[in-house]
């Protein structure tokens, strides 16, 4: 069981370098095959780099950048993660919801990336017709212990690639469990409040991140 938790550890900070980027045009590639080779690039990098694995914040931002940044609705998933008031926040407003939440995202997860190891990524026969435009890619990471469920939802609705805007770790999405917990800013401060309160996550990892690291 402790491996089991061990291991889910690392991967829900796997997952959480895909959740943190912004939406580019990608090239066109199935979605399967997207999640495959990303998942194996995105495996080797954080073993092959140790400033990843000891969680510095400024090279897991540059690797969520530059490395996954093509590839993920981040507009979707946040305004999927605030819900009905979305539509109510201004323009200014859901660009720091999208940078709040990337931020606490990277430094959530940060310290978990030591936890990868000698995990890989089994991607599961997609059930999938060639016209679809939403699907869901099915995959288990394998390591120490039994395996992983890590399943992905992405959409094509441009024609031009495929975005993954959902994850699912254990059985958990996680757009829908941000959902409940910016409910409860939202009811108590509205936009600004689940946006301070964001931010206010943000540093108070900084400062555990920086305590742990003295001697």
């Amino acid at each position: 069981m402790m491996q089991r938790r061990t291991l889910a550890a690392g991967v829900a900070a796997f997952s959480a370098l895909w959740l943190a980027a912004p939406v580019v045009t990608a090239a066109v590639e199935t979605p399967d095959a997207l999640v495959k080779r990303l998942s194996a690039d995105i495996l080797e990098t954080i073993k092959a780099d140790p400033e990843l694995r000891n969680g510095n914040i400024a090279r897991i931002s540059q690797v969520v950048d530059n490395t996954v940044m093509p590839h993920v609705n981040f507009r979707r998933m946040t305004s999927a993660a605030v819900g009905p008031q979305w539509r109510q926040a201004t323009p200014a407003q859901r660009e720091r919801l999208q940078q709040e939440f990337k931020l606490m995202l990277i430094r959530t997860y940060a310290g978990a990336l030591k936890q990868v190891s000698d995990q890989r990524v089994v991607v599961k026969p997609l059930r999938a017709a060639p016209e679809d435009k939403d699907v869901l890619v099915r995959t288990e990471v394998h390591g120490k212990g039994e395996p992983v469920q890590l399943d992905f939802r992405l959409e094509n609705t441009d024609g031009k690639g495929w975005k993954i805007y959902n994850l699912n770790v254990l059985g958990v999405w996680m757009v829908e469990t941000y959902r409940t917990q910016f409910a409860q800013e939202l009811n108590k401060g509205g936009i600004d409040g689940l946006i301070n309160a964001l931010a206010s996550r943000t540093i108070a990892a900084d400062a555990k991140t920086a305590k742990s690291a003295q001697p």
